[in-house]
């Protein structure tokens, strides 16, 4: 087995079919103890590139992940996931998977075997030098992603990359590369399992990080938040009695009016002026 092959080489378990359910979850959950000391690994890389990504977007950068098929999916839900949390628009942090959107629900066959392809969709966003694109491929290897970041680096772009092979062609396309070495999937290649999780993981720490830098949260809390739902008002509200000890009735009245914590916040802050 060679060191570029780890996320194709054998597991660690054989016969699979003939395990109990409760053998197939305890081994499962062996080789799921295995991602938190590799991502543990990639901090010093992730520290490298979220404080480049931060300067770049205080002038304005945004944040791109590229990937296929598991990591692609990943990528789009984590960017999906930080307007809500954090109360920035869809245009900060943007997930782009081979194939496209359906792509998201549905595998579309060989999309991630163009190497075109995946800087040619980056135009669609007008891409500059303020911008980061990460790409996220387990095995290092796919096309799609590393013509994006080639091309990318290439027009003066900081560039990224989240993989679980180590010395591959896409760390070796990238400035700042984060190898976690989760080793072997418990099913052998399915890199959905342990290498999809440290991506998760990894991709949390990067963008709760950029958010956190950027004043998006105030003491441990998401004072930003969109109010989409009504446990999201509650919480709102609690953050407001908290921080400012109003009743329960004028804190929600108040955070509907103004529409996030921290312009309650804020407004407080301006009146005690």
């Amino acid at each position: 087995m060679t060191l570029e092959s780890i996320t194709e080489s054998e597991s660690l378990y054989n016969d699979l079919e003939k395990m109990t359910v409760r053998e197939l979850l305890d081994s499962i959950h062996e080789e799921d103890k295995k991602v938190l000391p590799a991502v543990h690994e990639t901090i010093p890389q992730v520290e490298s590139l979220v404080e480049q990504v931060v300067e770049r977007m205080k002038k304005g950068g945004r944040l791109f992940y590229v990937g296929a098929g598991t990591s692609g999916r990943l990528g789009i839900l984590d960017a999906s996931e930080i307007p809500p949390t954090y109360g920035v628009g869809y245009d900060l942090v943007i997930g782009m998977i081979a194939g496209g959107d359906q792509a998201i629900r549905k595998a579309v066959e060989a999309a991630e075997d163009n190497e075109e392809l995946g800087w040619e969709d980056l135009q669609a966003y007008g891409i500059n030098e303020l911008d980061t694109v990460v790409g996220i491929a387990a095995s290092g290897r796919t096309p799609y992603v590393i013509g994006a970041v080639r091309k990318a680096r290439k027009n003066g772009i900081l560039t990224g990359c989240i993989t679980n092979n180590p010395g591959s062609e896409l760390a070796e396309a990238v400035d700042v590369a984060i190898e976690a070495i989760v080793g072997p999937e418990f099913v052998s290649g399915s890199t959905r399992m342990k290498s999809g999780t440290s991506q998760k993981l990894i991709l949390n720490m990067i963008t709760t990080s950029l958010m956190i830098k950027l004043g998006k949260v105030k003491g441990n809390k998401m004072v930003n938040m969109q109010l989409t739902n009504q446990k999201l008002i509650a919480r709102g509200t609690r953050m407001i009695v908290d921080e400012l000890g109003y009743e329960e009735a004028k804190a929600r009245r108040l955070l509907l009016l103004h529409g996030s914590v921290n312009n309650v916040l804020e407004a407080a802050k301006n009146e005690g002026k």
